[in-house]
């Protein structure tokens, strides 16, 4: 039944993406704002006909692409352990793709939209949800903190992703706090990048401690087959 309501919401996100842009196709612009700068200015514009269906499109191949990852996963790299969780993940993210959507709509029909504030928001609780998330995941090719060491260890994924989860929660309530604030994106952006860059150096530590680095199969010889 859950699974059956992520999917609904999902198409309920795609299908709205697409109505609203072709409800006030004659009242915008023929060139949609689609790129901003960190001070919120637009300095990118697509016209039309593609620009009012940009994002819903980017959201539909997404989409699609998310539902072919964990059927094409290879063996031992499976997704059944936490496919619910993925689901969720592939549902937020078209959410905030839809956010961002509305906030273009918005923007490009007159409304004076702070996308400086909005968009670091948007990310903050996109963040805090995954961060909630990563510690349920087992290991896998396509979504998590995935370097040699967490890949290599099913223990050294399950830790890493433990304390990567709580470090990108507090990356994303800073960036929502700086987005409401209205200040500089530079603590936000430190923040994701120290979350990254410490679970990424936490892996290889713990994979150190706990597998180690010595090569514990026999020397390679040459010469030729013994007795020869």
């Amino acid at each position: 039944m859950r699974n059956l309501r992520r999917e609904i919401l999902s198409l309920v996100l795609l299908v709205t993406a697409f109505a609203f842009p072709a409800v006030l196709y004659t009242r915008l612009p023929e060139r949609l704002p689609t790129h901003w700068n960190i001070h919120g200015q637009p300095d990118g514009f697509t016209g039309k006909p593609w620009g009012p269906f940009l994002l819903p499109l980017v959201m539909t191949g997404l989409y699609l692409l998310l539902l072919l990852l964990p059927r094409i996963s290879p063996k031992g790299y499976r997704f059944e352990s936490f496919r619910g969780v993925w689901e969720i993940v592939r549902t937020a993210i078209l959410a905030f793709l839809f956010f961002v959507h509305i906030l273009v709509l918005l923007s490009a029909t007159g409304v004076r939209v702070e996308m400086d504030r909005a968009i670091p928001v948007g990310v903050g609780l996109l963040l805090v949800l995954l961060g909630n998330y990563l510690g349920k995941t087992t290991k896998n090719f396509f979504l998590g903190i995935r370097t040699p060491w967490t890949l290599a260890s099913d223990e050294v994924w399950l830790r890493t992703h433990r304390l990567g989860g709580k470090l990108f929660v507090l990356a994303g309530l800073v960036c929502f706090v700086s987005g409401l604030a209205g200040g500089s994106l530079a603590p936000a952006m430190a923040a994701v990048g120290a979350a990254a860059l410490a679970s990424v150096v936490y892996s290889y530590v713990v994979y150190r401690r706990i597998e180690g680095f010595k090569d514990t199969e026999p020397p390679v010889t040459s010469g030729g087959p013994p007795g020869s």
